[in-house]
């Protein structure tokens, strides 16, 4: 008989860090559900992580690694050993940087996150390119970086002082953080106030006091309009302003041209709505900002979370309980151990990236060296353009760990001709995708299950670091780590690593005091909640250059970026080229989905059932106008190209505007045909050569103008 057995752990599926326990039977896992002693989920868990074993057991993952028989794209492939793959990949590495120097050599992290993601970049500086693609640009950092440069830190909910309002700016976590959702709710029955900002009537906006429908990408005009109404009504907090922020005056002055009336005109959404959001919002105190994913995805990305930044600290929401607070003031506690957070934080940055290694002079060739200096990384679309026009110069190898570029990138037509170019491709996943199907070398990655790690859940909770306990071994896969440690030292740079993940987690430890090992024993780094402070720029100002929160952005106007936030109209919309109007009259944009994490997920069975079909909304006017019903395959076109989805009429959606879905290929289609990655995949759709944010380089990828019709043929599910 069988002896059972739970292990506490954490899902790494995606950033939640929710707690788990596995069932073990006869050493392998049988069972996961939430662990109710978690202060994240407390015991729930999402669709994602139920289907954890069905991940590991899949018959279709990757178990050795392969190199490529054929074609790129061919679906032959070669099983071939770890030290041969580690060998062939890195001379051919070696080779590019011999031939043509480090920095035409670039390197991409996606979905693997946290520490894992902060190893490929030490890989990268080891080898000496300033190139990294990552997420960033699309993905929080405008965000952040909006924040930093107008009060020095990202502003984070303060769990145990509820706010007396809530404005919830394009961030459904309904589908995306169900544990903060089930918060708010809680929150909403003891008086709280939500107001929703999005373009969908989502369980989010259902819930809400206010909800704001606005026009996709307008998400900065309206943040004016609402900055606008609080200052000329006084709703401001007066000493606040007054002792401590800078450029006030400009600010008044700057959003005067944004009335109600103006911003409606841009916004779609009503001018007497602009002003009742903003009063509920100036006359609740205090009140939070979470300003989400969706501000990032326009030209407006940084220069919106600047102003959402502005909203917040105008009204003296900055570092107050139930306010925007900076984590830095919480203590924490490893067991009966003192630790200290910002130490193991330290880690992530700097040092454990060994930034250092790369020249100032290194780091100006970087393909898109225009950005902001506190922005480090490249982005998708200035790295397709060096690849197929060499400019600034040529990029002609890759390693791609945890992404897929072919599904997630823009322009995607145009990143499969510049994959297909590349000299040479290696790809670290758990499945073969369409990224994966072009590489030449491909290295089985663990899933979540088949290797001890740390997790860190978004802050401020009360657990800060949590242990990921390995309970499964499938095939000769390895862990990220241990494959960024192995490629190292086939690299020649395995003195900047480690023999084992474990002596990257050791050294990641180092200032608690802790090695891994006794980190395992005591499963998590937690937050004293007890020693949290507040109000902390009274002691020693904010962290900007004027000590103040910075309204008008002086260190922005001297690196030649606006200094207060100007909106600018989105490219290719009826407003911005009108020309093309009668030829795209729809807006198109999209959102997440709970069943998949981005392009993940659409060969496990449960995810798939439930979920089976790209699916894009639109209003039911509209759909009678263009003679579409529910079920109904449809084409979505755009100048980029075009792609079919299933059709799903609903009154979520505003009739000029359409819900596409992103992230899709068909796992089950013909290899060769490189599992249908073209057919439904939203970034056909999407342009990478417009101007995007001068700033961060996020490009407009919801809110563009499209096109929908029904298909005319019947097509094969």
């Amino acid at each position: 008989m069988n002896k059972k057995k739970v292990v506490k752990s954490v899902c790494g599926l995606c950033t939640g860090s929710c707690g788990v326990l596995i069932t073990l039977e006869g050493g392998r896992p049988v069972k996961i559900k939430g662990d109710p002693e978690c202060f994240l989920n407390r015991g729930a868990l999402c669709k994602k992580a139920v289907t954890s074993i069905e991940i590991l057991d899949h018959p279709e993952r990757l178990k050795t690694p392969l190199r490529r028989a054929g074609q790129r794209g061919g679906g032959k492939w070669e099983k071939i050993s770890w030290d041969e793959a580690f060998r062939l990949a890195a001379e051919a590495f070696n080779r590019v940087k011999d031939e043509s120097g480090p920095e035409s050599v670039f390197m991409v992290h996606g979905s693997a996150k946290a520490f894992i993601d902060t190893d490929l970049v030490r890989l990268a500086n080891a080898f000496g390119t300033p190139n990294v693609v990552t997420a960033d640009h699309v993905c929080h950092v405008p965000r952040m970086l909006g924040a930093e440069f107008t009060f020095g830190y990202f502003p984070l909910p303060e769990v145990d002082h509820p706010p007396a309002s809530i404005m919830a700016w394009g961030v459904d976590h309904s589908e995306t953080r169900f544990y903060k959702y089930r918060a708010w709710m809680d929150a909403k029955k003891r008086g709280m106030k939500l107001i929703v900002i999005d373009p969908v009537r989502n369980r989010t906006a259902e819930a809400a006091d206010l909800w704001l429908q606005l026009r996709p990408g307008t998400d900065l005009a309206l943040a004016l309009g609402m900055i606008h109404v609080v200052v000329n009504e006084s709703l401001h907090d007066r000493a606040f302003v007054e002792k401590w922020t800078t450029g006030f005056e400009r600010l008044r002055d700057h959003v005067q041209a944004f009335t109600p009336e103006r911003v409606s005109e841009i916004t779609w959404v009503p001018g007497e709505k602009i002003i009742e959001a903003a009063r509920l919002y100036g006359r609740s105190s205090p009140s939070y900002i979470e300003y989400g994913n969706a501000i990032d995805h326009n030209l407006h990305s940084f220069q919106t979370g600047r102003a959402l930044s502005i909203l917040l600290a105008v009204a003296g929401n900055l570092d107050i309980p139930g306010g925007g607070i900076e984590l830095c003031g919480t203590g924490f506690r490893f067991g009966d151990t003192e630790s200290s957070a910002v130490g193991i934080l330290g880690r992530w940055s700097a040092e454990l990236e060994l930034r250092d290694m790369v020249s100032k002079e290194m780091r100006q060739k970087k393909v898109d060296p225009g950005l902001l200096p506190d922005f480090r990384y490249v982005t998708p679309q200035t790295v397709t353009k060096a690849i197929l026009e060499g400019k600034p110069y040529p990029l002609r190898a890759a390693f791609v760990q945890a992404a897929n570029p072919l599904s997630s990138w823009c322009d995607a037509l145009r990143v499969s001709e510049a994959l297909k170019k590349l000299d040479f491709l290696a790809v670290s996943d758990l499945f073969i995708t369409p990224t994966a199907a072009l590489a030449d070398i491909v290295f089985p990655a663990a899933s979540c299950l088949e290797f001890d790690g740390i997790q860190m859940p978004p802050p401020p909770g009360s657990f800060i670091a949590q242990i990921q306990r390995k309970v499964a071994q499938v095939g000769e896969c390895r862990s990220d780590i241990e494959i960024i440690n192995g490629l190292a030292g086939h690299l020649g740079l395995g003195e900047f690593f480690w023999d084992s993940a474990e002596g990257f987690w050791d050294y990641v430890l180092g200032p608690t005091g802790l090695n891994f090992k006794e980190f395992r024993k005591k499963g998590r780094i937690v937050a004293d909640r007890d020693a949290m402070t507040y109000r902390k720029y009274e002691k020693r100002g904010f962290k900007t250059p004027s000590g103040k929160v910075e309204l008008y952005s002086e260190r922005l106007a001297a690196l030649g970026f606006s200094p207060l936030p100007e909106y600018r109209e989105p490219p290719a919309t009826a407003l911005s080229a009108p020309e093309t109007a009668g030829i795209y009259p729809l807006i198109c944009t999209s959102r997440k989905a709970a069943a998949y994490r981005h392009s993940t997920g659409r060969q496990i069975r449960p995810m798939r059932k439930g979920y089976p079909d790209p699916i894009i909304k639109m209003h039911p006017n509209m759909a009678e106008e263009l003679g579409i019903e529910s079920g109904d395959w449809v084409v979505i076109e755009t100048g980029r190209g075009s792609i079919k989805q299933k059709a799903r009429v609903s009154s979520r959606v505003d009739p000029r505007v359409v819900l596409a879905d992103y992230g899709w290929w068909f796992p089950e289609n013909e290899k060769e045909e490189m599992y249908g990655w073209k057919g439904s995949n939203y970034n056909v759709l999407t342009e990478g050569n417009l101007p995007g944010s001068p700033e961060v380089g996020s490009n407009n990828i919801r809110g563009f103008a499209c096109r929908v019709y029904k298909v005319r043929k019947k097509l094969r599910d």
